[in-house]
């Protein structure tokens, strides 16, 4: 098949270059989906609250659409599918769930995508979407060159990422025009995400067995990525309602103060991926740990840190009178 064979000339390739681009393909598809997210959350918190909003809803929309489509398709992994493909570095392990579509390029890609479309409209920040737009192709790239995915995995995924981009565009020039329709929408959507937790969990899995008698995939490690990917969108639905009849914060500038004190909060979520999500994993399982979690660390930077961030620009406003 002409995508397995795409797949082996790339790893002739890295082989013949003694795995000399490896490390740096391996940081790019572990940048996506660990920090990246960081980047449209300051300009959440910093910058402008609907442009970072933008970007994050057509996150949200990725992390909906990709694991129902990838638990409905089921298909399994490139060397799984053909023995000879050996998957580089240690990208088999970062690796979990079905192959189709990919879930690094569905994370990257509204995020990187939505922060290029809202740096644009500033001629000062277009160099900002320039690099954007470069990372979601290496991140797409990345997934193939390291053996994980075949193209067809990361084309799809960009397609999705780019109708989340456009289908969230439309949706909130919508609720500019309906402001009193974003409860219920964000009823639904949560209403919606609990639909989708009872089809993953429910629906059959293949169950095929390998020469040992074994699994080849185990439906029950594959879900782990779809209850954290939908927790996020529970996460959103219920912080953003939060956050919109109760805190009602402003966007706190870039002057120096409020750069360094949203780094600290940015260090915080760094940590709260880092040291909390394997103690909920750990109590809960893997299932609603990653659901528990993911709920968490979007409330956190959705409306908690906002929340903080509101108390103080209050208290250094009482304090300037």
């Amino acid at each position: 098949m002409i995508d397995i064979q795409y797949l082996l000339l790339l790893q002739d390739f890295r082989n013949n270059i003694n795995n000399a681009l490896t490390p740096f393909m391996e940081w790019v598809s572990m940048f996506a989906v660990t920090y990246l997210i960081l980047i449209p959350v300051f300009i959440y918190w910093n910058w402008d609250k609907k442009k970072g909003l933008y970007t994050l809803v057509s996150y949200y929309f990725c992390m909906l659409i990709t694991p129902l489509v990838k638990l409905t398709a089921c298909i399994y992994r490139p060397w799984i599918r053909d023995s000879r493909i050996l998957p580089a570095g240690d990208s088999i392990t970062t690796a979990t769930g079905y192959s189709f579509p990919s879930g690094h390029t569905t994370t990257a890609a509204p995020l990187a995508g939505g922060t290029a479309v809202v740096a644009w409209d500033n001629k000062k920040g277009r160099w900002l979407s320039y690099i954007m737009i470069i990372f979601i192709l290496l991140t797409a790239f990345s997934r193939n060159y390291l053996g994980v995915h075949t193209p067809q995995d990361v084309c799809v995924a960009l397609i999705i990422s780019a109708l989340s981009l456009f289908f969230t565009s439309k949706l909130f020039k919508y609720l500019d025009a309906h402001p009193e329709m974003e409860d219920k929408l964000l009823l639904g959507t949560f209403i919606f995400c609990w639909i989708g937790i009872a089809y993953i969990t429910l629906k059959p899995y293949p169950m095929d067995l390998d020469a040992a008698g074994n699994l080849i995939v185990d439906p029950q490690k594959m879900m782990n990525d779809g209850y954290g990917d939908i927790g996020k969108v529970m996460g959103f639905a219920v912080a953003r309602f939060v956050e919109k009849k109760w805190i009602n914060f402003k966007a706190i500038g870039m002057d120096a103060k409020s750069i360094v004190i949203s780094i600290i909060g940015l260090i915080i979520m760094v940590l709260l991926k880092q040291y909390v999500s394997p103690v909920l994993t750990g109590a809960f399982g893997s299932h609603w740990g990653k659901l528990l979690f993911s709920v968490i660390y979007t409330f956190y930077y959705i409306a908690l840190f906002p929340m903080v961030l509101k108390a103080l620009n209050r208290n250094a406003s009482a304090a300037g009178r």
